[in-house]
């Protein structure tokens, strides 16, 4: 005899559940909105001052990886200690650090500046991120989940819409600063709404913090991202700084592994990856971030470098991506209730391959309409990654330990876009300077060099030259596509590998039967849900 579902949420809680979702994805559209409003204003920051900061690609790369890499760091010890002290007061205090970096970063007078005040912005959204799914899976209960994650994610389309139009209107009005000092009025929105509607929860049997593994994992992620970097600058991997800086952080990430493989507080628990399905997931998510982190970022400087497109209508071109966000992430998981999730995910894989190989065949006169489609084809294939893996990744761990499960997700998701912008922003950057440095003899030595490093550079060097200028413009452009055409033939290869991951691994249709991955946790989820405070 089966014995009816007894909530586990306490019933003032259960009442509000979506009210509180409506303030966690608020709280999370500021995280997403800063990078995406980024994507478009990239431009202009590298553009001289006074418009600019003259920002070279490399420190571009750095301004965007300087967030990504303490991000990913801080991910998992900020989950730790949600799970420790209360995930709202966590919250809180991470939505506080965001708006104090990001008016800091507003004020920037120098890329060293803005590279620096990213990185604190960056602190504030590790705590914000993973508590924002962890008070999710509090305040919902099983069944409830797949469908609240998929709102959650189709937030992040929201947060992709809103962020490249946002930053176009901006920078046709206001100065660079502006696309991140928008951020304080919505932190203090999301600070009072959370006090007023959040309930708090934590872990009854936190983990320890792991002070020596964050210490590793960044300095070994800064030092690998670095090296390729530089290596991209180059034009040259075999350079012996570079082999060596690359050298230096795999070793610090492999020192990494062995100590949290012995550590009993580990910063990530190994032990999680025991699980096929889990570690094949958290595979998927690193390898589409790398893909698409690495796209988007010259995307951006083939829409309005070659295009001619300004930032409010470059930011309106990535509309049908947002729009497919947010049409197809709330409803992927009644797709993966009819074919399972391994159909689901390879489909969409094979979907975003092909979609970033499109860019392979762009080039300056290729019709917009087509851009169009390639743009909501990534997005279907994106919402139809990401709110599967994200709900196998969630339930394959009890409830309590939602904050690590969510915060090992968001790591690897920042570290795969982290590798991608590095790795792919070092290819763009090795092919433009091979293709464009035979047409810059005539220039000056130090010139010469400038104009080497990006398509931007060749311009601004261009643009100083006058009339005898104007000969590297139509060089340059070809340089950049022969170049994003390599660069787009990476991306789409290493999704294609994200495809063969979750043919593989990923479970197919959803059993109906009561063991399921997350079932283990059901008294440690009592006792969490116990601690939630209305």
């Amino acid at each position: 005899m089966t014995t009816p579902a007894v909530h586990r949420i306490p019933e003032e809680v259960h009442r509000r559940r979506w009210a509180i979702l409506g303030v966690l994805m608020l709280s999370l559209l500021i995280v997403v909105l800063d990078n995406s409003i980024l994507n478009v204003a990239i431009k202009t920051i590298s553009t001289p001052a006074p418009t600019g900061l003259g920002a070279t690609q490399s420190e571009l790369e750095w301004a965007i990886n300087s967030y990504t890499l303490v991000f990913a760091g801080l991910l998992f010890s900020a989950g730790l200690l949600g799970d420790r002290l209360g995930r709202k007061k966590v919250l809180l205090g991470g939505l506080v650090v965001f708006g104090i970096g990001s008016a800091l970063a507003a004020e920037s007078g120098s890329p060293a500046q803005l590279i620096a005040f990213r990185a604190l912005m960056a602190v504030g959204a590790a705590f914000v991120m993973p508590a924002t799914l962890a008070v999710l899976m509090n305040v919902f209960e099983r069944e409830e989940q797949p469908k609240a994650i998929g709102v959650w994610a189709g937030g992040v389309g929201i947060a992709i819409a809103i962020g490249p139009i946002t930053g176009g209107l901006l920078l046709d009005h206001f100065w660079w600063g502006s696309v991140f000092l928008v951020n304080v009025p919505i932190v203090l929105i999301a600070i009072a709404l959370m006090i007023w509607l959040v309930p708090d929860s934590r872990d009854p049997k936190p983990g320890r913090i792991d002070p020596i593994g964050v210490v590793l994992s960044v300095v070994g992620l800064v030092l690998l991202v670095y090296g390729i970097i530089k290596g991209g600058e180059l034009a040259d991997f075999t350079d012996p700084t570079v082999l060596v800086t690359i050298g230096a952080g795999l070793a610090v990430l492999a020192a990494f592994v062995v100590f949290e493989a012995r550590s009993d507080h580990p910063s990530i628990d190994v032990t999680y990856f025991k699980n096929k399905v889990f570690s094949a997931a958290m595979a998927v998510i690193t390898l589409v971030f790398f893909a698409l982190m690495g796209v988007t970022f010259f995307s951006v400087f083939y829409t309005q470098s070659v295009r001619g497109y300004s930032p409010l209508e470059t930011g309106l071109l990535l509309l049908p991506l947002a729009i497919a966000q947010m049409i197809f992430a709330p409803r992927a998981r009644l797709v993966v209730d009819r074919i399972g999730v391994r159909a689901t995910t390879t489909v969409a894989m094979l979907v975003l391959a092909a979609s970033l190989l499109a860019f392979a065949l762009f080039d300056r006169d290729t019709p917009l309409w087509v851009l169009e489609i390639v743009f909501f084809a990534m997005g279907a294939g994106m919402a139809h990654v990401m709110t599967p893996t994200s709900v196998v990744i969630m339930q394959a761990l009890p409830r309590e330990k939602a904050g690590s499960a969510s915060a090992l997700s968001n790591t690897f998701r920042q570290v795969g876009g982290a590798l991608g912008i590095a790795v792919l922003g070092s290819v763009l950057s090795t092919a433009y300077r091979n293709g464009i440095e035979d047409k810059l003899g005539g220039l000056p030595p130090g010139l010469r060099d400038t104009a080497g490093e990006s398509i931007e550079a060749t311009l601004g060097v261009a643009a100083k030259l006058g009339d005898r200028g104007k000969a590297l413009v139509g060089p340059a452009d070809d340089a950049f596509l022969h170049a994003m055409h390599i660069t787009a033939v990476w991306g789409a290869a290493i999704a294609l590998v994200g495809a063969v991951v979750v043919a593989l691994f990923l479970p197919g249709r959803p059993k109906t039967g009561p063991e399921t991955a997350g079932d283990t946790g059901d008294a440690g989820e009592e006792e969490a849900l116990a601690r939630v405070e209305s």
